[in-house]
């Protein structure tokens, strides 16, 4: 049973600045519901001093990621832009007290929100290698790719299967890609021997091979729609959701209306209707039509 600080706790049961920015001067969003977690992230910047005036975040997914969506937004307020690009994943964690080792890829999730928010308020292009649709797809469970697993591997210098697993999901599921994950890790420690050695301080990592996108029928017929969205359900968000101990009913759907009921931990979570927004509702856009919205049946 893993153990959870006081300051976790409080910041779970009673989060701070959830919601979002109207207008924002900067926003992102990270993670999905197919590696068990997501994060939207909104701004308000002072163009003139580049101070950050408020955060506001919706989370879907454990306690320890909402914990870590709401002390990040508490540690940026107030802080410059230069400033606020300085905070890691290691001081998000180390600002709640600790994190269980298990858990530190929520507040991985935080730090990217908030580099990826920040270039958008600089009108940079989004890092590559936090793209996680880029790269070869190599944990199928949890959607996870070699540019992120090498990219983790390298920032927390990670030897270990298990904590690849900590930091991005890797290998929690079936644990068939256990081998390729490995190949990785002794690719890229190679890859930092070497740099260190040579003192070039380059940054070569597994190469990226772009993952073919699923593109949506032109024409669903009502007993496609309705059987591709009983299939996403069932593939892509039922095993997000039960990997936290919540889990989703697909109740009716009404022309463009899917109605779902959510179950288990999902059903008392605090981040409830981001999860149904930025969670559910984002992946049935993806896959079944822009048109479709979801609503929570209670």
């Amino acid at each position: 049973m893993w153990e959870y600080t006081e300051k976790v706790k409080e910041h779970f049961f009673n989060p701070h600045n959830v919601g979002e920015i109207k207008n924002p001067s900067a926003k992102a969003e990270v993670g999905s519901l197919s590696c068990g977690d997501a994060l939207y992230l909104t701004l308000k910047i002072d163009e003139k001093t580049n101070i950050i005036q408020d955060a506001k975040f919706m989370s879907f997914g454990c306690g320890s990621a909402i914990a870590s969506s709401s002390i990040l937004t508490d540690m940026i307020i107030g802080k410059t832009v230069d400033e606020a690009k300085k905070i890691t994943n290691q001081d998000i964690a180390d600002e709640l007290g600790g994190l269980p080792r298990q858990k530190m890829h929520c507040s991985v999730m935080g730090y990217e929100a908030l580099e990826k928010a920040i270039a958008n308020y600089l009108g940079e292009q989004e890092p590559e290698e936090h793209t996680h649709d880029e790269g070869e797809l190599i944990c199928t469970c949890f959607q996870v790719t070699d540019a992120t697993i090498a990219r983790v591997v390298r920032e927390n210098n990670i030897t270990e299967v298990e904590d690849v697993t900590n930091f991005c999901k890797a290998v929690g599921g079936c644990g068939t890609c256990r081998t390729e994950v490995e190949d990785i890790i002794k690719q890229v420690q190679a890859e930092m021997a070497l740099e260190k050695q040579q003192g070039n301080g380059s940054s070569a990592t597994v190469a990226n091979i772009p993952s073919p996108r699923l593109e949506k029928p032109k024409v669903l017929t009502n007993l496609q729609k309705i059987k591709l969205i009983e299939e996403t359900i069932e593939s892509d968000i039922r095993p997000g959701l039960m990997a936290d101990g919540g889990n989703i009913e697909l109740i009716d759907v009404v022309g463009n209306q899917i109605l779902v009921k959510l179950q288990g931990a999902c059903s008392s979570c605090p981040s409830a209707s981001a999860t149904i927004k930025h969670g559910v509702e984002a992946r049935l856009k993806e896959i079944v039509g822009d048109d479709m919205f979801v609503e929570e049946v209670h």
